[in-house]
């Protein structure tokens, strides 16, 4: 049986391979793609998902969320993913029409549906989830787990504390991790092992294929930001939390309990992490912290396939 999965998301160059990524995919029954304001603002988040999900020929309800964070200021990122939030890429227009349900409507009416099956993905900053949460408080009840890209263990990419995408909205994120719904932290401790060398990106687009030009484009458009920072080829972060729904197995994870900083001055947005148990609190999410890359580069060619 296929998984029932809604995909939040802001894209955002990974953001995009990763939504190939799970389109291809014979395991997720994607039923919504939901928008946020996070990598770029929300319009063009919205806009780049339409355009994506009819770009692969498939179909979903694309349902826009929140324009920013629940209590800040939308802090983006357009400096690595360009001012279209998809590098240099140019998309048709698509096809599908907004569904009529906002963001944190649509999942709690696919969470009724699923009678606690349903999983969430998120690639973006957490305020449609913690919405969701605060509008519909059985939401939590409803929930199979959420795998979340974002946060770290010792490391951050915003600051030196924090991960980009629980920095966007920290209380957003506080709400989400003190839900009680099983959680999968795909964050930095294992991003950052999920390195998909240029050789690698060449073989995966070599096959010639209706959207092997597209995938070749923002893999280089990965890879050339992250080369800036010296690392030795494209981490598709966003890709790897996709991945690990797909097939758990990639990652290693260990359970800790974890915290969202909301005060501090140099260290808001931090997930911090008791890997000691000095708090002796009970574990709430599973912390990845590990890949099996070479299986991640396999399944990008396997996804290639799919597309052919």
């Amino acid at each position: 049986m296929k998984i029932p999965v809604i995909i939040d998301t802001d894209p955002g160059v990974d953001d995009a391979i990763a939504l190939f990524l799970a389109f291809s995919s014979d395991k997720l029954d994607i039923r919504a793609v939901t928008t946020v304001g996070g990598n770029i603002p929300l319009e063009k988040t919205t806009k780049n998902s339409i355009d994506l999900v009819s770009y692969f020929g498939k179909s979903a309800k694309i349902s826009k969320g929140a324009s920013g964070p629940l209590l800040r200021e939308l802090e983006t990122a357009e400096w690595v993913h360009g001012a279209s939030g998809i590098a240099s890429v140019k998309l048709p227009k698509g096809n599908i029409e907004l569904y009529e349900k906002n963001a944190w409507d649509t999942i709690y009416e696919e969470a009724i549906k699923f009678e606690g099956k349903l999983n969430i993905i998120t690639l973006g900053p957490l305020t449609n989830i913690a919405i969701a949460l605060m509008k519909y408080p059985d939401l939590k009840d409803k929930i199979e787990r959420i795998t979340l890209m974002g946060g770290a263990c010792y490391i951050g990419n915003t600051t030196p504390a924090a991960e980009f995408n629980i920095y966007v909205d920290a209380e957003a994120a506080d709400i989400v991790f003190k839900s009680g719904i099983p959680l999968t932290m795909v964050g930095l401790d294992a991003t950052h092992k999920a390195v998909v060398l240029e050789e690698e990106i060449n073989e995966i687009t070599s096959s010639g294929n209706r959207v092997s030009s597209v995938v070749k484009e923002l893999f280089q458009s990965c890879l050339s930001v992250c080369k800036l920072y010296g690392a030795e080829g494209a981490i598709v972060h966003d890709a790897l939390a996709v991945a690990a729904v797909i097939d758990p197995s990639i990652i290693s994870k260990k359970e800790y309990y974890v915290s969202i900083e909301t005060k501090g001055e140099l260290t808001y947005g931090k997930t911090v992490v008791d890997i000691y148990d000095v708090t002796k609190n009970k574990p709430n999410v599973e912390v990845a912290l590990g890949v099996d890359r070479e299986r991640f580069v396999q399944m990008f060619k396997g996804m290639m396939r799919e597309y052919a």
